[in-house]
C-alpha cells in the first residue's frame, strides 16, 4: 500500500511517501534522500523491503526538490531549514519510533541530527555513502581527481582555479568523473524511479554545496562532527561502494568513530549502492534491521 501527502513548513509544503502495511508493528524506516536537491526517487527501488519485511518506509522530497520544489530562495538552503523538516516530518507523521537512513547528502543531514539534537525515539541509523565532514570529503575528491588523466586534471585545476565551470571541456572532464564513482544516466532499461522526470533542485545544491561535488564552498562547507561521532550511541550500519565518491576511508572515519557500528564495503558499487546491488543491499537492510 502506497500513501502519500504533504505536510506544512514554513509557508510551503513537504511532499511524503509511505509504502507498507498499515498494521506494521516494527519501526518504519524514514529515508533521507542526496542531493541538496536529489529528490526521493531512487529509493523506490528499495519498496520490495516494506513487503519481505513487513515494515513502512518513509521518504520525502526535501524542500527544494521534487513535489517540494522551490527556487528563489537562496536564504532557505542551509541546515537550519533541512533539520526542521526533519524534525517537522517526524512530528506530522507521529514517528516516534524510528530508523533513520540517510544517503549522501541525506547522511549529512542524518549525522548533524544525531550529534547536535535531541532524537528521542531513534532506534538506529544507516549512514549510505555519506559523509562526517565536508573538508575531509573535498579532500578524498581531490586525491581521486589525482587519479584521472594528466588532461583532465588541468582542465578541472584550471576551472577551479578561474571558479568558471562553463566551458565544455569542464562539462566532459566533470561527466567523466561523476562517471566513475557516481553513476552514468540510467538506460532505457532502468527501473522508473530512476528514469521518471523530476525537478532536480539546483539552486538548493549551488547555495547548499557547491558548484560539483569536489568543491564544498556554500552553506554547508564548514559541516564536520568527525568529533562528535563517538557520542552517537545506538546501532549504525555504515555502507559504502569501492568506487564510491564516499572512498573507503570516508566510510572507515565514521565506522572507527561510532561504537555500536558495522561496516559494508560494495566493492563492485559506486554512489548509490541500493541501485546497483538492489538484492544485497536489501537482504543487508533486513537482517540488520531485525537483528
Amino acid at each position: 500500500m502506497i500513501m502519500e501527502g504533504y505536510i506544512s513548513y514554513l509557508d510551503y509544503k513537504t511532499y511524503y511517501r509511505i509504502i507498507g502495511p498499515l498494521d506494521a508493528r516494527k519501526p518504519p524506516l524514514l529515508l533521507l534522500h542526496g542531493g541538496p536537491g536529489s529528490t526521493h526517487n531512487y529509493f523506490e527501488m528499495l519498496d520490495r523491503l516494506a513487503e519481505e519485511d513487513g515494515r513502512q518506509l518513509i521518504s520525502y522530497d526535501q524542500l527544494g526538490c521534487g513535489n517540494s520544489y522551490l527556487d528563489g530562495h537562496p536564504e532557505l538552503w542551509n541546515m537550519e531549514t533541512w533539520i526542521n523538516e526533519l524534525k517537522t516530518v517526524r512530528k506530522a507523521l507521529n514517528l516516534r519510533e524510528v530508523y533513520l537512513l540517510g544517503q549522501s547528502w541525506g547522511g549529512m543531514l542524518l549525522l548533524e541530527y544525531m550529534c547536535r539534537h535531541e532524537h528521542p525515539g531513534v532506534k538506529g541509523i544507516v549512514l549510505s555513502s555519506t559523509l562526517p565532514s565536508s573538508r575531509l570529503w573535498g579532500e578524498e575528491q581531490a586525491r581521486m581527481i589525482r587519479q584521472l588523466p594528466a588532461d583532465v586534471q588541468a582542465v578541472i585545476r584550471d576551472a577551479t582555479a578561474r571558479n568558471d565551470y562553463s566551458s565544455e571541456a569542464y562539462k566532459q572532464a566533470e561527466a567523466l568523473y561523476m562517471e566513475l564513482h557516481a553513476g552514468g544516466q540510467p538506460g532505457p532499461d532502468a527501473p522508473e524511479c530512476l528514469t521518471r522526470p523530476k525537478r532536480g533542485g539546483r539552486e538548493s545544491y549551488l547555495v547548499g554545496w557547491g558548484p560539483n561535488e569536489f568543491t564544498p564552498m556554500g552553506t554547508l562547507k564548514d559541516y564536520d562532527v568527525t568529533d562528535l561521532l563517538h557520542t552517537i550511541d545506538m546501532p549504525a550500519l555504515v555502507i559504502s561502494g569501492g568506487n564510491d565518491l564516499c572512498t573507503p576511508y570516508i566510510a572507515k572515519t565514521m565506522y572507527d568513530r561510532i561504537p555500536n557500528a558495522q561496516w559494508e564495503l560494495f566493492r563492485d558499487c559506486r554512489h548509490a549502492c541500493f541501485v546497483e546491488d538492489t538484492d544485497r543491499y536489501i537482504r543487508l537492510l533486513k537482517e540488520w534491521l531485525n537483528r
